[in-house]
């Protein structure tokens, strides 16, 4: 017998999907491996695997969420990656969680309580980076798994280069850029100092290394400038400067 409406059904089924949908845009934003579809997928079904259960007339849904847990939890294994000594992926694979966590919370009849838990999901996100940044005593740079590290090397007049030291550490904070390193080869006053910049970017990472690019090649102390991804073997996008 089933014991669900249609309109209930699909009250409670775009509930889940609007909660994933909407944890799906702010990482889709920052640029996150999980991203809209990823969130709002995972969401909808556990919506429908709980939902599945109340269809087919079991009163047990509390069988079916711990199944879907377990579920979520080999997909967050997957998303989840080491680079060297670091691991990555953590953030994605509790957000899926909570996607996941929000869409039984809406098959299950709580919709106010699954909106609850998707701002609650939000406010984590949007507050939880500058707030981490506040506590770490260290001051050390955050890496997560949407930032990506990028080189940019210029070759400029040995006497600009304290000069142009100062303009890449103004220009690379309080923004989406982070400067993780700064290595100088000197190679005298008729070749000039060699810069290298190791960054780190989330986003649209062409645009902002293009728009730093503008901004320094407006110096005259610099000879040429090009930027690359850090961790391919493609070769330097480069970019003179007249």
């Amino acid at each position: 017998m089933q014991h669900l409406t249609t309109a209930e059904f699909v009250a409670r089924l775009a509930v889940g999907l609007a909660c994933g949908a909407a944890i799906g845009v702010e990482r889709q934003w920052r640029a996150r491996m999980a991203g809209l579809r990823t969130n709002t997928l995972v969401a909808v079904a556990a919506t429908l695997f709980v939902l599945y259960s109340d269809v087919n007339g079991s009163f047990n849904t509390t069988q079916v969420a711990a199944y879907v847990v377990s579920g979520i939890g080999f997909l967050g294994g997957g998303v989840i990656l080491r680079s060297g000594a670091n691991v990555r992926g953590l953030n994605t694979a509790a957000t899926l969680w909570c996607s996941a966590a929000v869409g039984v919370m809406a098959a299950s009849g709580h919709l106010v309580f699954a909106v609850i838990g998707t701002v609650t999901v939000l406010l984590v996100h949007l507050l939880g980076r500058p707030a981490g940044r506040l506590l770490d005593r260290d001051n050390q740079i955050e890496e997560d798994e949407g930032q990506q590290p990028y080189r940019l090397e210029l070759t400029c007049k040995s006497k600009a280069e304290s000069h142009i030291r100062a303009l890449l550490v103004q220009e690379t904070t309080g923004g989406n850029i982070v400067l993780s390193g700064l290595d100088t080869m000197r190679s005298g006053e008729t070749e000039g100092t060699r810069m290298t910049a190791r960054l780190l970017l989330a986003g649209d990472a062409t645009t902002q290394l293009e728009q730093l690019v503008a901004r320094l090649s407006l110096e005259p102390g610099i000879y040429a400038l090009h930027w690359h991804k850090d961790d391919t073997g493609v070769g330097p996008l480069t970019r003179p400067v007249d």
